[in-house]
Protein backbone atom coordinates (compact mmCIF):
# COMPACT_ATOMS: atom_id res chain seq x y z
CA UNK A 1 0.00 0.00 0.00
CA UNK A 2 2.49 2.33 0.76
CA UNK A 3 4.53 1.83 -2.63
CA UNK A 4 0.13 3.00 -3.88
CA UNK A 5 -0.26 5.82 -1.84
CA UNK A 6 2.64 8.00 -3.88
CA UNK A 7 1.39 6.90 -7.57
CA UNK A 8 -2.23 7.81 -6.02
CA UNK A 9 -1.41 11.14 -4.76
CA UNK A 10 0.30 12.04 -8.39
CA UNK A 11 -2.76 10.70 -10.47
CA UNK A 12 -4.89 13.00 -8.06
CA UNK A 13 -2.92 15.53 -8.37
CA UNK A 14 -2.58 15.00 -12.32
CA UNK A 15 -6.71 14.55 -12.36
CA UNK A 16 -6.98 18.18 -10.92
CA UNK A 17 -4.46 19.72 -13.46
CA UNK A 18 -6.15 17.98 -16.31
CA UNK A 19 -10.24 19.04 -15.13
CA UNK A 20 -8.93 22.53 -14.50
CA UNK A 21 -7.04 22.90 -18.11
CA UNK A 22 -10.23 21.60 -19.51
CA UNK A 23 -11.75 24.68 -17.76
CA UNK A 24 -9.73 26.83 -19.24
CA UNK A 25 -7.16 27.54 -16.79
CA UNK A 26 -3.67 27.42 -18.61
CA UNK A 27 -1.97 28.34 -15.69
CA UNK A 28 -3.24 25.73 -13.45
CA UNK A 29 0.30 24.81 -11.91
CA UNK A 30 1.14 27.91 -10.61
CA UNK A 31 -2.60 27.95 -8.77
CA UNK A 32 -1.61 24.94 -7.15
CA UNK A 33 2.50 26.47 -6.28
CA UNK A 34 3.20 23.18 -8.20
CA UNK A 35 4.97 25.01 -11.35
CA UNK A 36 8.08 26.37 -11.48
CA UNK A 37 9.04 29.58 -10.40
CA UNK A 38 9.32 32.22 -12.64
CA UNK A 39 10.96 35.81 -13.40
CA UNK A 40 10.70 38.81 -15.94
CA UNK A 41 12.73 41.43 -16.87
CA UNK A 42 11.17 44.91 -17.63
CA UNK A 43 13.51 47.44 -19.06
CA UNK A 44 10.74 50.79 -18.53
CA UNK A 45 14.13 53.32 -17.81
CA UNK A 46 14.03 55.73 -21.01
CA UNK A 47 17.01 57.11 -19.08
CA UNK A 48 18.71 53.90 -19.24
CA UNK A 49 20.70 52.47 -22.36
CA UNK A 50 20.60 49.03 -23.34
CA UNK A 51 20.89 46.71 -20.27
CA UNK A 52 21.79 42.94 -19.29
CA UNK A 53 20.17 40.73 -16.28
CA UNK A 54 22.69 38.40 -15.07
CA UNK A 55 21.83 35.59 -12.22
CA UNK A 56 25.19 34.59 -9.66
CA UNK A 57 27.31 36.92 -12.82
CA UNK A 58 25.88 34.64 -15.51
CA UNK A 59 24.23 36.65 -18.08
CA UNK A 60 20.33 35.53 -19.61
CA UNK A 61 20.58 34.48 -22.75
CA UNK A 62 17.30 36.12 -23.95
CA UNK A 63 17.87 39.25 -21.21
CA UNK A 64 21.33 40.22 -23.05
CA UNK A 65 21.64 43.59 -24.46
CA UNK A 66 17.90 44.66 -24.23
CA UNK A 67 16.82 48.17 -24.91
CA UNK A 68 14.21 50.73 -23.36
CA UNK A 69 10.69 49.31 -24.14
CA UNK A 70 12.00 45.84 -23.66
CA UNK A 71 9.67 43.01 -21.39
CA UNK A 72 10.31 39.55 -21.23
CA UNK A 73 7.69 37.11 -21.04
CA UNK A 74 7.95 35.25 -17.96
CA UNK A 75 10.61 32.39 -17.75
CA UNK A 76 11.52 29.00 -15.23
CA UNK A 77 14.19 29.75 -12.96
CA UNK A 78 15.95 27.56 -10.41
CA UNK A 79 14.84 27.06 -7.24
CA UNK A 80 17.90 28.46 -4.69
CA UNK A 81 18.70 31.70 -3.55
CA UNK A 82 20.52 34.09 -5.86
CA UNK A 83 21.69 37.50 -6.79
CA UNK A 84 20.05 38.43 -10.24
CA UNK A 85 21.69 42.04 -11.49
CA UNK A 86 20.55 44.93 -14.27
CA UNK A 87 23.60 46.38 -15.69
CA UNK A 88 24.34 48.72 -18.60
CA UNK A 89 25.35 46.19 -21.27
CA UNK A 90 28.11 49.15 -22.33
CA UNK A 91 30.99 49.31 -18.70
CA UNK A 92 28.92 46.82 -16.84
CA UNK A 93 27.26 49.33 -14.41
CA UNK A 94 24.84 48.07 -12.00
CA UNK A 95 21.82 49.44 -11.73
CA UNK A 96 20.24 47.10 -9.02
CA UNK A 97 20.20 44.13 -7.45
CA UNK A 98 17.72 42.01 -6.60
CA UNK A 99 18.16 38.94 -3.86
CA UNK A 100 15.34 36.05 -4.75
CA UNK A 101 15.05 33.12 -2.92
CA UNK A 102 12.24 31.69 -5.14
CA UNK A 103 9.30 29.88 -4.13
CA UNK A 104 7.17 27.25 -6.77
CA UNK A 105 3.88 28.86 -7.78
CA UNK A 106 5.87 32.27 -7.26
CA UNK A 107 6.27 35.38 -10.09
CA UNK A 108 8.64 37.24 -10.02
CA UNK A 109 9.34 40.86 -11.98
CA UNK A 110 12.39 42.71 -11.71
CA UNK A 111 11.70 46.41 -13.63
CA UNK A 112 14.26 48.89 -14.55
CA UNK A 113 12.78 52.24 -13.53
CA UNK A 114 13.42 55.96 -13.63
CA UNK A 115 14.79 57.02 -10.06
CA UNK A 116 15.38 60.19 -10.42
CA UNK A 117 15.51 63.01 -13.86
CA UNK A 118 19.05 61.68 -14.38
CA UNK A 119 19.29 58.12 -12.66
CA UNK A 120 17.50 54.44 -12.95
CA UNK A 121 17.44 51.76 -10.30
CA UNK A 122 15.67 48.64 -10.06
CA UNK A 123 12.40 47.27 -8.37
CA UNK A 124 11.50 43.76 -7.59
CA UNK A 125 8.24 42.50 -6.53
CA UNK A 126 6.63 39.13 -6.00
CA UNK A 127 3.26 37.69 -6.96
CA UNK A 128 2.54 34.70 -5.00
CA UNK A 129 -0.20 33.68 -7.73
CA UNK A 130 -2.94 32.55 -5.88
CA UNK A 131 -5.67 32.52 -7.98
CA UNK A 132 -9.03 30.68 -7.75
CA UNK A 133 -8.77 27.29 -9.70
CA UNK A 134 -12.09 28.07 -11.42
CA UNK A 135 -11.36 32.14 -12.14
CA UNK A 136 -10.87 33.17 -16.03
CA UNK A 137 -10.23 36.70 -14.58
CA UNK A 138 -7.37 38.64 -16.06
CA UNK A 139 -4.51 39.63 -13.11
CA UNK A 140 -4.03 43.41 -13.09
CA UNK A 141 -1.35 45.92 -11.14
CA UNK A 142 0.59 48.94 -11.32
CA UNK A 143 3.95 49.98 -10.80
CA UNK A 144 4.64 53.69 -10.10
CA UNK A 145 7.22 55.06 -12.23
CA UNK A 146 7.15 58.56 -12.07
CA UNK A 147 9.79 60.44 -9.91
CA UNK A 148 7.47 63.91 -11.10
CA UNK A 149 4.42 61.92 -8.80
CA UNK A 150 3.62 61.23 -5.63
CA UNK A 151 0.90 58.80 -4.75
CA UNK A 152 -1.29 57.59 -7.30
CA UNK A 153 -4.73 56.03 -7.90
CA UNK A 154 -5.66 53.27 -10.52
CA UNK A 155 -9.43 53.35 -12.27
CA UNK A 156 -10.26 50.79 -14.66
CA UNK A 157 -14.07 51.82 -15.74
CA UNK A 158 -16.32 51.19 -18.91
CA UNK A 159 -15.28 53.57 -21.83
CA UNK A 160 -16.31 56.74 -21.09
CA UNK A 161 -17.25 56.81 -17.32
CA UNK A 162 -17.23 60.14 -15.09
CA UNK A 163 -15.04 58.41 -12.39
CA UNK A 164 -15.65 62.20 -10.40
CA UNK A 165 -19.28 60.66 -9.85
CA UNK A 166 -20.38 59.09 -6.80
CA UNK A 167 -19.53 55.46 -5.98
CA UNK A 168 -16.48 55.17 -8.55
CA UNK A 169 -13.81 54.58 -7.17
CA UNK A 170 -10.38 53.19 -7.74
CA UNK A 171 -8.90 49.35 -8.52
CA UNK A 172 -5.66 50.06 -7.19
CA UNK A 173 -5.16 52.74 -4.09
CA UNK A 174 -1.72 55.19 -2.96
CA UNK A 175 0.60 53.59 -5.47
CA UNK A 176 4.33 54.90 -3.99
CA UNK A 177 6.73 56.28 -6.31
CA UNK A 178 9.05 53.01 -6.80
CA UNK A 179 6.32 50.81 -5.15
CA UNK A 180 4.07 48.48 -6.77
CA UNK A 181 0.47 48.28 -6.22
CA UNK A 182 -0.88 45.67 -5.26
CA UNK A 183 2.51 45.58 -2.89
CA UNK A 184 5.11 42.77 -3.42
CA UNK A 185 3.66 39.02 -2.20
CA UNK A 186 0.48 40.05 -2.53
CA UNK A 187 -1.86 38.95 -5.46
CA UNK A 188 -2.86 40.52 -8.34
CA UNK A 189 -5.67 42.18 -8.65
CA UNK A 190 -8.39 40.12 -10.43
CA UNK A 191 -10.62 41.82 -13.17
CA UNK A 192 -12.42 40.55 -16.37
CA UNK A 193 -11.15 40.83 -19.65
CA UNK A 194 -12.63 43.27 -21.46
CA UNK A 195 -11.99 47.19 -22.74
CA UNK A 196 -11.49 49.71 -19.91
CA UNK A 197 -10.80 53.19 -19.48
CA UNK A 198 -8.15 53.53 -17.50
CA UNK A 199 -7.54 57.00 -15.40
CA UNK A 200 -4.56 57.60 -13.38
CA UNK A 201 -4.94 60.43 -10.90
CA UNK A 202 -3.46 61.17 -7.97
CA UNK A 203 -3.98 59.52 -5.04
CA UNK A 204 -7.29 60.62 -2.95
CA UNK A 205 -8.58 62.69 -5.88
CA UNK A 206 -10.18 62.87 -8.75
CA UNK A 207 -6.98 65.05 -10.37
CA UNK A 208 -6.22 62.96 -13.32
CA UNK A 209 -2.91 62.82 -14.69
CA UNK A 210 -3.43 60.12 -17.43
CA UNK A 211 -6.63 58.77 -19.12
CA UNK A 212 -6.54 56.20 -21.85
CA UNK A 213 -8.16 52.86 -23.03
CA UNK A 214 -6.88 49.78 -22.74
CA UNK A 215 -8.28 46.43 -23.48
CA UNK A 216 -7.49 42.34 -22.69
CA UNK A 217 -8.47 39.05 -22.88
CA UNK A 218 -9.66 36.51 -20.07
CA UNK A 219 -6.93 34.22 -18.35
CA UNK A 220 -3.96 37.77 -19.23
CA UNK A 221 -1.25 38.62 -16.63
CA UNK A 222 -1.62 42.67 -17.11
CA UNK A 223 0.98 45.11 -15.85
CA UNK A 224 1.03 49.00 -16.00
CA UNK A 225 3.99 50.65 -15.76
CA UNK A 226 3.91 54.70 -15.04
CA UNK A 227 6.66 56.76 -16.49
CA UNK A 228 7.80 60.71 -16.92
CA UNK A 229 6.28 62.26 -19.71
CA UNK A 230 9.39 63.78 -21.26
CA UNK A 231 7.27 66.14 -23.61
CA UNK A 232 5.23 67.56 -20.57
CA UNK A 233 7.41 67.75 -17.58
CA UNK A 234 4.61 67.75 -14.81
CA UNK A 235 3.01 64.69 -17.29
CA UNK A 236 2.99 60.81 -16.74
CA UNK A 237 2.59 58.18 -19.32
CA UNK A 238 1.78 54.45 -19.06
CA UNK A 239 3.22 51.57 -20.56
CA UNK A 240 1.62 48.25 -20.76
CA UNK A 241 3.14 44.35 -20.83
CA UNK A 242 0.84 41.97 -21.90
CA UNK A 243 1.97 38.30 -20.93
CA UNK A 244 2.30 36.24 -23.86
CA UNK A 245 3.21 39.88 -25.73
CA UNK A 246 5.75 41.13 -27.13
CA UNK A 247 7.52 44.10 -25.41
CA UNK A 248 6.22 47.26 -23.73
CA UNK A 249 2.85 49.37 -25.56
CA UNK A 250 2.55 52.87 -24.46
CA UNK A 251 -1.09 53.55 -24.10
CA UNK A 252 -2.39 55.91 -26.62
CA UNK A 253 -3.58 59.14 -24.16
CA UNK A 254 -7.43 60.21 -24.48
Amino acid sequence: MKTLRPLFGLFATSLVLATVAACGGSDTADRLDLANPALRLVHASPLAPNVTLTRAGVAQTDETNVPYGFASNYFDIDTGAADWVVKTTAGNVPLGTSSIDPLRGTKYTIVALPTSATETGTLLFADPYNKPLASDSSRLRVVNGSYNTANIDIYMNPVGTDITSVGVIPLISATAFRSVGPASNNDSVNIPGGSYQLSVTAAGTKTVLFRGTVGFTANRDVLLVTVPNAVLPTGIKVLMKTEGGAGLTEVAAS
